[in-house]
């Protein structure tokens, strides 16, 4: 026996561990294979953004997470509950904002938010839902049907909904596609205040610039994970080094640059190329002779994000490459 005289050392409560936990987690629609053994785990109090391409496997593996789906294979825990078993219990700890708008169109603001509360048993419908308005900035919008409210708004509205009930773990999944770039940076701000709070948030997105936003990465393509950890330690976990390239005829360049030894990746983002290879010494020697030759500007930098999922695609038979949108995200983006 140990600790005090008498007693018995204290269980570790499974909630006591990540806010999400699983192993394992397969799904298969007919013969296609959607989602391929994840296996992830998400700290609490974070976020973590969950990125691959449209079609990747992102929003399935989501749905199995917070119970709205049974898993063919694996399993886990969200939030300590079992994902097959208490599917129940996790939905009322969780605020899940789906890709798409899927609030009444035909109520107001206010009747939206009253009938959310009532579904998630909330205390004090009408205090709570009027806090909530003035907290999101839609206030001025109470009376206003949710139809005619612009992308953002409908965007901040869900947001709202998902936190009526005080949840403490969010799955947002693609929640900025369609919307403008303020709305997103609004969005962003907004998931941070959560963080502050001690909620955590996964979100899926395909944007690569809003990978930066989060604290750790999974990064999923074909509904296998490929990688996952901190942010700002995923382009050392692939270990492959970069330089930047600007000059004229850039596009001569890169096919030339593409057939030499030591370069695995070259990538055009604007007016530069990202040269990239996993192999520094012969990388870097390429790139020395080249800057010899007094054409073009090398610059050896970090890799971005950017560089190395394209890199990962790459290596694990995509046929498109540039399936990651670079730079901002359109307006009109299909999540």
């Amino acid at each position: 026996m140990s600790g005090a005289a008498g007693t018995e050392p204290a269980t570790p409560r499974a909630e006591d561990g990540p806010a999400i936990s699983v192993r394992g987690l397969t799904k298969r629609f007919g013969t296609r294979v959607a989602v391929d053994h994840v296996d992830m785990d998400v700290p609490k109090g974070v976020i973590y953004g969950f990125l691959g391409p449209n079609g990747s496997g992102k929003t399935t593996t989501i749905r199995m997470m917070c119970g709205l789906l049974t898993p063919d294979e694996g399993g886990g825990r969200t939030l300590g509950h079992d994902i097959r078993t208490e599917s129940d219990r996790i939905k009322e700890k969780i605020g899940y904002m789906p890709q798409r708008f899927s609030l009444y169109g035909d109520l107001t603001v206010r009747e939206n938010l009253r009938f959310m509360a009532r579904m998630y048993r909330v205390r004090n419908v009408r205090e709570v839902v009027e806090r909530t308005m003035a907290e999101h900035g839609l206030d001025r919008f109470a009376d206003q049907l949710a139809d005619t409210l612009s992308g953002g708004w409908k965007q901040r509205l869900s947001l709202a909904a998902c936190l009526l009930h005080a949840p403490r773990l969010l799955l947002l999944d693609e929640p900025t596609a369609g919307v403008d770039p303020k709305a997103r940076v609004d969005f962003w701000e907004e998931i941070r205040h959560q963080g502050r709070r001690g909620i955590t948030s996964l979100v899926s997105t395909h944007y690569m610039d809003e990978a930066i936003q989060c604290d750790y990465i999974a990064y999923i393509f074909r509904g296998q994970l490929l990688i996952t950890g901190k942010a700002h330690e995923i382009p050392r976990q692939v270990g492959l080094h970069t330089w930047w390239v600007t000059g004229p005829d850039l596009e001569t360049l890169e096919k030339r640059l593409r057939a030499l030894p030591g370069i695995e990746q070259v990538v055009r983002f604007g007016n530069r190329l990202h040269v990239s290879g996993s192999d520094a010494a012969r990388l870097d020697a390429v790139a020395r002779e080249e800057a010899a030759h007094g054409t073009h500007t090398w610059e050896q930098r970090e890799t971005g994000l950017e560089d190395v999922f394209i890199y990962l695609m790459s290596r694990n038979g995509s046929e498109d490459a540039d399936g990651l949108p670079r730079g901002p995200a359109p307006a009109g983006g299909t999540g």
